[in-house]
Order: C-alpha cells, then sequence, then structure tokens
C-alpha cells in the first residue's frame, strides 16, 4: 500500500513517518520516499491503521495505491 504524506519535508519528518508506521506493524516493510512525500508500506494489516498512525505522528496520510 502506498500513502501521500504532503507535509514530509525533511529528514525528521521521514523518520517520524517510519517511526509511526512501524508503531502500527513492527513487522511492516517501510519505505520512505521525501522526495515524492510517499510511503510505501508491505504489511499484513489494514490501511486504516497506518493512516491513523502517522495522523497520530502529526502528518496527513492519504492512501494512493494498494
Amino acid at each position: 500500500m502506498k500513502f501521500s504524506v504532503p507535509d514530509m519535508s525533511c529528514e525528521h519528518c521521514k523518520d517520524a513517518v517510519e517511526k509511526a508506521a512501524l508503531g502500527a506493524d513492527p513487522n511492516a516493510k517501510v519505505t520512505v520516499d521525501l522526495d515524492a512525500k510517499t510511503v510505501e508500506i508491505v504489511s499484513g494489516e489494514k490501511p486504516g491503521r497506518f493512516a491513523d498512525a502517522i495522523k497520530a505522528g502529526g502528518y496527513e496520510a492519504t492512501q494512493v495505491a494498494g
């Protein structure tokens, strides 16, 4: 699944989004693309769980694929 996270602008943001996603599923494979402002997550968990976790970390996340 892939999310757009438009408010990411620096390495701190990238780390915070990755940490939030891993908080939703510690076994997930999380790839953050700071330039594209996206995060791709491979997990068996539901997408809403990750969107909620990223939002709780202070960033809006909109699912854009998978």
